[in-house]
């Protein structure tokens, strides 16, 4: 793994070591950029399931101002230290090991908004819909905020859902990968199932 382009490119990530952990590949991350970016002017990043950081990394590289780093595994905590040191940008990053839902209270409570959001769950989890309802209840989302939800291809979630509207969906063999728009203006959330009704899904073979 290696951080794709920005101020860290070509900067080598290190995995998270045993089979617990599965990172998004660098053909999936590529792709996930070029989705919700490619480049940002500033905003928070939320890696709720870092695992070894790299989607969050990506980002500050690409030019968000700050990320927030979540795990619930000590290996993961050890391996985010060490990448975000590696491509120098430990001083925009916190990095906390904890529990996701419990995570969120607490970034509630310092009243974190984030711009960019990172859902990539073990896949035996199907609660993303649920903790972006949780996140949007707490007020944690920039107008016109992203999330984007990494998760098993043979699962599916609602296009639409709370303030959130699914405008795009790709999927990587058994990886699908899905794009949501935050709005709480429901004349925008309106307009974004309109054009999100002419949209395909996209199929992408390994």
């Amino acid at each position: 793994m290696r951080v794709i382009s920005g101020t860290a490119k070509g900067r080598p990530l290190k995995a998270v070591p045993g089979t617990g952990t599965r990172p998004t590949t660098d053909k999936v991350k590529e792709a996930v950029f070029s989705m919700i970016g490619p480049y940002f002017e500033g905003g928070n990043v939320l890696d709720l399931f870092a695992g070894s950081g790299g989607l969050g990394i990506e980002a500050l590289s690409r030019g968000m101002e700050k990320g927030i780093f979540i795990d619930l595994e000590p290996k993961s905590i050890e391996v985010i230290r060490a990448n975000l040191k590696a491509t120098k940008l430990e001083s925009k990053a916190e990095v906390y090991r904890n529990e996701a839902g419990r995570a969120l209270k607490l970034l509630a409570k310092r009243a974190y908004k984030f711009d960019v959001v990172f859902l990539d769950p073990p896949y035996r989890m199907k609660n993303a819909d649920e903790l972006m309802l949780a996140m949007q209840e707490n007020d944690m989302f920039s107008e016109d905020a992203i999330v984007v939800v990494e998760y098993d291809a043979d699962h599916e979630y609602e296009e639409k859902f709370g303030h959130f509207v699914q405008t795009r969906k790709t999927t990587y063999g058994d990886t699908a990968i899905s794009v949501y728009h935050y709005s709480p203006s429901t004349e925008a959330v309106e307009e974004d199932i309109s054009q999100n009704e002419t949209s395909q899904e996209i199929q992408v073979d390994e």
